[in-house]
């Protein structure tokens, strides 16, 4: 602090001045300036009218000082370039990053100002240490101890199936799905068992193809291999195109929702603030999912 007060002293020729740069009291800076003249064993200053005249020993030290304070900015800088330069790396769903990962990667990359963005595309919960994750876009309840989480988006299940499987099944209500193909998921939150007891029914037999990828699913319900349970963030644009359409009404609305994750102690954290903010706007008013 003294020697921050010396420099700002000579350069302004001001303790008063001084002190505001610096953001303390005229009497702190005064009080550094004699600690440092005591250490010195002379004085620094000459008052001269209103301001204060420097003498060379303290204009000797100031340029001394301004050179190892410009020195240390810019070793700050290095630092901080370097590391908002590399990679943002972002875990998100394979089946949720297939719908705006293409459209928005461009986008997505002047909000967080990353040199490059390492996107992952899986399904599992991504380990944050091991992994080397910055941030990721989850599924759940939002209860993650240790991590922050943003709200994005709540997802509603429904059937859906192909316009041409109507033509060999019929499916008006619920009960007619029991004699339906049925395609299967094998998360347990978008299960048929646990949608089917939402309506308080017994589960459907289980038979059917297996998926653990939704988009997968999707495709095989547009061939007409079955009926699959839908997530509405997904589905959208299949029914806008007609591939799919739903054959009843009923739908249900998933308990967990997706959420923006991430370390509060990261070492990104203001670009991963950017995106979390950006991605929850995007959310509200485009509905990204859809």
């Amino acid at each position: 602090m003294a020697l921050r007060a010396l420099e700002a002293a000579v350069r302004l020729r001001s303790y008063s001045k001084a002190a505001e740069e610096l953001n303390v009291t005229h009497g702190a800076v005064s009080h550094q300036i004699r600690r440092l003249e005591q250490e010195l064993g002379g004085p620094l200053f000459q008052r001269r009218g209103n301001g204060m005249e420097p003498l060379p020993a303290a204009a000797k030290l100031a340029v001394s000082v301004s050179a190892a304070l410009a020195l240390l900015k810019r070793g700050v800088e290095e630092v901080d370039g370097a590391r908002t330069s590399e990679p943002l790396v972002l875990s998100v769903e394979q089946g949720i990053a297939r719908k705006w990962l293409f459209s928005s990667l461009k986008r997505m990359r002047e909000i967080v100002g990353a040199r490059d963005l390492d996107i992952r595309l899986e399904n599992r919960l991504a380990d944050f240490v091991g992994d080397g994750i910055d941030a990721a876009i989850r599924f759940g309840d939002g209860n993650w101890p240790g991590f922050e989480v943003l709200p994005l988006a709540k997802v509603t299940l429904f059937p859906v199936c192909s316009p041409q499987l109507l033509e060999h099944y019929t499916v008006r209500r619920l009960s007619d799905l029991y004699l339906a193909p049925l395609l299967h998921h094998t998360h347990p939150l978008w299960s048929w068992p646990s949608w089917f007891r939402s309506f308080g029914l017994a589960p459907p037999p289980d038979r059917g193809v297996m998926f653990d990828d939704s988009s997968l699913m999707l495709d095989a319900a547009a061939e007409g291999l079955g009926v699959a349970l839908a997530r509405s963030n997904l589905v959208q644009s299949n029914l806008a195109q007609g591939r799919l359409v739903r054959p009843l009404c009923d739908e249900v609305e998933c308990a967990s929702e997706y959420f923006f994750v991430w370390k509060a102690n990261s070492p990104k954290l203001s670009q991963v603030v950017r995106l979390g903010d950006w991605l929850a706007s995007e959310f509200a008013v485009k509905g990204w999912f859809a």
